[in-house]
């Protein structure tokens, strides 16, 4: 015999108590608040769902269960959701913790690409949005999606594949409901030496690989008139 509260809403609007009865891994008869009655699923369960339900006694005790049973158990499962294992908070938000870095670029069209990465933040619903210089950007932005951590908290990082400009301002603005508004962050140029001397070095090696490709594209054309 299995006792069950199901339910999917804050309210409870739908809470639903089930009471099943299984024998040699067949369930035989059920109990389902919503239905209010038992009801049979072969010969024996039949015939005692007919028996039970002709006895007021019997359903009047299973029809209270919702609310004696499940609902105090439901609610206390909503209030620990809700209060995040403890904390005082009446209406769960929690403000993802924002970092920005320089990452690897995944192909060899741009020398840097920039990580906005948001973490430890309930609920899912976050927007990511990348600025150069007061202007939206639309291209060379891949992002994932909301990564659920196991523990109510979600994560999700944007990756802004770029050429580095000097004193540009690349901003990446972040929409949260714990925000009353979005925040801006911003990425501080001045990185260290080491990081700095990196994307030098690839937008110098992109610059090279441009100019011997067209040197070589000119040759081809040179020698084939020829």
């Amino acid at each position: 015999m299995v006792d069950q509260c199901r339910f999917s809403s804050w309210d409870l609007s739908d809470l639903e108590y089930i009471r099943l009865y299984v024998f040699n891994k067949a369930e035989y008869i059920r109990f389902n608040s919503t239905v209010g009655k038992f009801v049979g699923y072969n010969e024996y369960g039949v015939y005692n769902a007919e028996q039970w339900n002709k006895d007021p006694g019997i359903l009047d005790a299973m029809r209270v269960e919702k609310d004696r049973y499940c609902r105090p158990s439901a609610q206390i499962d909503i209030n620990n959701i809700l209060t995040k294992k403890g904390q005082n908070t009446t209406c769960l938000t929690v403000e993802p913790v924002v970092k920005l870095r320089l990452g690897k670029p995944s192909s060899g069209d741009k020398p840097a690409v920039l990580m906005c990465s948001a973490y430890d933040f309930y609920p899912k619903m976050i927007k990511l949005t990348w600025y150069r210089d007061d202007k939206k950007v639309t291209g060379d932005v891949v992002s994932s999606e909301e990564l659920a951590d196991g523990d109510w908290h979600y994560q999700i990082h944007s990756h802004l594949e770029f050429t580095p400009k000097a004193g540009e301002k690349i901003i990446c603005v972040v929409e949260h409901t714990s925000f009353n508004e979005p925040k801006q962050f911003v990425w501080d140029s001045s990185m260290p030496e080491a990081e700095r001397n990196k994307v030098v070095i690839g937008a110098a090696g992109l610059m090279l690989g441009l100019v011997v490709c067209a040197a070589g594209l000119l040759y081809y054309r040179k020698t084939s008139q020829g």
